[in-house]
């Protein structure tokens, strides 16, 4: 063929010739009845493969007030455990308003935008006290964290109610802390209130009794290339949003974009599970609830209809609740 003694012919010449070696190959294929397609991935992995490894967001985040470690994890898809470790966070994952957060390991560059490799530690003289917010609750001292940037939560919270920390109610017992962004003060315990928890069939996943957080049926299914990736479950304004297994409250706000009124439950170290569009939120961050537990009345906020969007997420990526809730 006049096409091979052609390619031939270019072989043995001196001058670069990679773009005329891709042309000809293409040239070649095309003659023999085969169609050329060039592709470029910008994921790093293969589309579809089933052992991609986490995708790793790049760039940088400033933290807002109300944000939590969980939170800020939850929404660029991470494990809170790796957030805390690119940025020297350890437990209790204390952060405040104005610090920045890597999004990547450090020392890698983001293609999307440069990260922050230092947060400038917080002025060493308080702030005048803010306007009067609601703060979680925050049942316990928090011990400084290992950043040597990050400032003691308690002091903080001392110093701007302007008193003396021998007047800080006392912790409330078997209360866990989720630190705030934003929280400048310590709010007592509420009264105890026996929590009103609902009985059904359960399921075993993951070290985890599983429940349905709602009663409606499912009318939209798992897909894992959406961008907020979980099930959605009918149901009327009003209707009971319940806790789907033991846990504790990491998030509850409206701070996340597309979801509305929100709250994550953490169940152990690998599991969390997201409730989304609720009309009224019944937790606040810190406290436990259990399987079966009302933790938000159904509604549409952030969404057209009346529904509860519902996730579950694996060290930080979004699995199919249906592997996980109970058969119906």
């Amino acid at each position: 063929m006049k096409i091979l003694a052609t390619v031939a012919m270019l072989a043995p010449m001196k001058t670069p010739l990679r773009f005329l070696t891709v042309g000809a190959a293409a040239l070649l294929l095309a003659a023999c009845g085969r169609a050329v397609v060039v592709q470029s991935s910008s994921s790093g992995y293969a589309e579809g493969s089933t052992n991609a490894s986490p995708r790793i967001p790049g760039g940088s985040y400033q933290v807002i007030k109300g944000d939590t470690l969980y939170s800020i994890a939850f929404r660029n898809g991470m494990d809170y455990r790796t957030l805390a470790a690119w940025n020297g966070i350890s437990d209790p994952y204390t952060i405040w308003p104005g610090q920045v957060l890597r999004l990547s390991p450090p020392g890698r560059e983001s293609s999307r935008s440069s990260v922050v490799a230092a947060v400038p530690p917080p002025p060493s003289r308080p702030a005048p006290a803010p306007e009067p917010v609601a703060v979680a609750p925050a049942f316990e001292d928090v011990p400084p964290a290992s950043h040597s940037a990050a400032p003691p939560a308690v002091s903080a919270a001392v110093v701007a109610a302007g008193s003396h920390p021998s007047t800080t109610p006392a912790p409330a017992a078997g209360a866990v802390t989720v630190p705030v962004a934003g929280s400048t003060a310590v709010t007592p315990p509420e009264p105890a209130q026996t929590p009103v928890v609902s009985s059904g069939p359960a399921r075993s996943a993951g070290g985890v009794n599983w429940r349905w957080p709602a009663d409606g049926s499912v009318f939209k299914r798992f897909q894992s290339g959406d961008a907020i990736p979980g099930i959605e479950i009918t149901g009327k304004a009003g209707d009971p949003v319940r806790a789907a297994a033991d846990g504790v409250v990491v998030y509850s706000g409206n701070g996340l974009v597309g979801y509305g009124e929100l709250i994550i439950i953490k169940h152990n170290d690998s599991l969390l599970s997201a409730y989304g569009h609720n009309r009224k939120r019944l937790v606040k961050e810190g406290q436990k609830v259990s399987a079966g537990q009302q933790i938000a009345e159904m509604g549409s906020t952030g969404a057209s209809r009346d529904e509860l969007q519902f996730q579950i997420r694996k060290d930080g990526n979004p699995v199919d609740p249906l592997s996980y809730l109970p058969s119906r």
